[in-house]
């Protein structure tokens, strides 16, 4: 960067290239949420067959192109403004030096050297100081050297011109420094020559957000900063003081943060997790092709060796161990992939049937956090919580995790499903929690409480944040659900924190930390229970793992409403068309007072008692 084109470089132009980028961003946006929340809802809802299936499906690419040029676009939107930001910094300074040098008669060549002529106290043999030519300095030690030697000439004005030739100096260099860092990351920033939005597409994307991220950090650090303690209502208002192009630019940038803060609106959290999830998805593929082409699959069978005669038995083949080895490890290098192929088909269900049977169409789902770190996290909205009338969030307990998200997702869909019928015209929207570090296994890890303390400010923060951000006239009605080890962390959050909820549903429970329904920071009569038939889990926290014996929900003296439950096992909770669902449902649709109760001597409290403590 030479003197020349500093002082004709516009960095204006580059905002305003910045701002085109942006509004195309958000038209690929608006064209995603078209074509996948509308258009494919609606043909979902009225057209069937096999070429409504295929227009769906072309739709479904279509929106991937969408998204894909969303986040290319408000990627090259917010390098733009970053690079114009710093270059507007230089400019700034070159400008200011060139002011001050034509103030001081100065003169400045195109070599950004500034020349001084004659002047200051004449010498005793009567001659006037020299003039001369400085040579702008970055380095600091030399540039302090060269100050000192101008202060020992007699012309003052040679200190002058080593300052205006010393920031002359520094604003080219700054601007190169701009120039050289944000050239390539800019080159970067382009698309494949055709149609197809592949997973080595989204892994570009992945190391393009690294690299505008890292390069835009002196721009980033200019905004206004998230709050540092996260608590949801700051965070919430720090997110409506930005303005629009601060907020393009931290949801470009990053989008890791941005959709993981509670309290702001699940639209932007979804926005901002929709892109970390595509990411992601195509860094895990292009791992897992990685590993597929480093780990060759063995022959899933082999020769039957007769182990009497140690001859190969010809046309009998059994399973090769080394392949079942094989195979272990590659469901293990797909795990990851598995949770977030989960999401995507809960995304695309929008608006099919919520249930075989049913005439409703499920509503939209948001994603509300997201992380591919440790086991992951995956919080899964079903309807917009910020516009709630009842809102619901789901804990699901050991095991729990990205991998196997599927089965929790679809849990939270059954009691939607459920709900929504019951709700009066009121709106629902039930929630997925992995939030957490689950235990692994029932025997080994789930004995450990720290698993849900360690959790347990992350729930209280998230049911804060439901609270900060929802827009509805009037407070929501919010329900926790906590299943196995579920239950116990949100004891947890209730022992430690303030559980910010109206109703809690405990099923399966090993024990929630507390010893009582009346410390679950909830109304009397408004912890609920079900422990299905054959489930051994409440009894294994009952006796202890072993040793002693502890109060669960399960036990009249806890005080929680022991709820009619005609399942079996430990999983059977969620089942289709089942009392144990209805009852959840009724709760989370706020009619309590219909949900059938075991009867006496299980349950501290009759329907009756329940309705009057309504």
């Amino acid at each position: 960067m030479d003197l020349t084109t500093l002082k004709a470089l516009k960095p204006s132009e580059y905002a305003e290239a910045a701002d085109g980028y942006r509004r195309t961003s958000d038209m690929a946006n608006a064209a995603h949420d078209r074509v996948t929340t509308q258009i494919a809802v609606a043909m979902r809802k009225s057209l069937k067959g096999e070429t409504a299936a295929a227009a769906i499906k072309q739709l479904t690419e279509l929106g991937k192109n969408f998204h894909y040029i969303q986040t290319e676009c408000g990627l090259v939107g917010s390098a733009l403004d970053a690079f114009s930001y710093e270059m507007e910094a230089a400019k700034k300074k070159l400008d200011a030096a060139l002011a001050d040098a034509k103030v001081a008669g100065l003169t400045v060549h195109a070599d950004g050297s500034v020349s001084y002529p004659p002047g200051g106290e004449k010498s005793k043999d009567g001659k006037t100081p020299e003039g001369g030519t400085a040579t702008g300095l970055t380095d600091d030690t030399a540039s302090a050297v060269g100050r000192q030697a101008a202060d020992f000439n007699p012309n003052p004005k040679a200190r002058l011109a080593q300052d205006c030739a010393d920031a002359i100096a520094a604003a080219l260099k700054e601007a190169t420094e701009a120039d050289t860092k944000w050239a390539p990351k800019l080159r970067a920033l382009k698309a494949d020559d055709d149609l197809t939005v592949s997973a080595r597409d989204w892994s570009d994307v992945s190391s393009d957000t690294k690299g505008v991220k890292a390069a835009g950090k002196e721009y980033l650090d200019s905004m206004p900063q998230p709050p540092s303690k996260g608590d949801p209502k700051a965070n919430a208002e720090w997110w409506k003081g930005l303005d629009a192009d601060e907020k393009a630019a931290w949801i470009a940038m990053r989008p890791d943060s941005v959709g993981n803060l509670d309290g702001l609106p699940s639209t932007v959290r979804d926005e901002a997790n929709r892109m970390v999830l595509a990411e992601a998805r195509g860094n895990a593929q292009v791992e897992y092709e990685t590993w597929l082409k480093k780990n060759p699959e063995p022959a899933r069978y082999t020769d039957y060796i007769n182990p009497m005669t140690g001859t190969i038995m010809k046309g009998v083949k059994v399973d090769n161990p080394a392949w079942e080895k094989w195979e272990e490890a590659r469901k293990n290098a797909h795990k990851s992939i598995d949770g977030m192929d989960a999401i995507q088909r809960r995304f695309d269900a929008s608006g099919f049937k919520s249930a075989p049977d049913s005439t409703k169409s499920l509503p939209e789902a948001y994603l509300l956090g997201f992380s591919t770190e440790g086991d992951g996290r995956a919080i899964v909205a079903n309807g917009n919580p910020d516009t709630a009338d009842h809102q619901a969030v789901y804990v699901p307990g050991t095991s729990a995790e990205l991998g196997k998200a599927e089965g929790d997702i679809n849990r939270a869909v059954k009691v939607w499903n459920s709900a929504d019928g019951l709700a009066g015209g009121k709106s629902v929207s039930t929630i997925t929690w992995i939030g957490y570090d689950a235990p692994d296994t029932v025997e080994k890890d789930a004995p450990f409480e720290h698993y849900a303390y360690d959790g347990a400010p992350a729930f209280n923060r998230f049911l804060d944040g439901l609270g900060a951000s929802h827009t509805g006239e009037t407070e929501p009605h919010r329900t926790v659900i906590g299943h196995s080890y579920g239950s116990t962390l949100i004891g947890a959050a209730a022992e430690t924190g303030r559980l910010n909820a109206d109703d809690v549903v405990f099923a399966g429970s090993p024990g929630v930390k507390v010893s009582g329904a009346d410390e679950m920071d909830v109304p009397k009569g408004h912890v609920w229970n079900e422990e299905a038939k054959g489930d051994v889990v409440p009894d294994m926290g009952r006796f202890g793992h072993g040793g002693g014996i502890f109060i669960v929900p399960s036990d009249p003296i806890f005080g929680a409403n022991q709820m009619l439950t005609d399942t079996e096992g430990h999983s059977g909770y969620w089942d289709e068309k089942s009392m144990s669902l209805l009852n959840q449902a009724r709760v989370v649709a706020g009619q309590g007072g219909e949900v059938e109760l075991e009867p006496p001597p299980n349950n501290p409290l009759t329907s009756d008692e329940v309705k009057r403590a309504k």
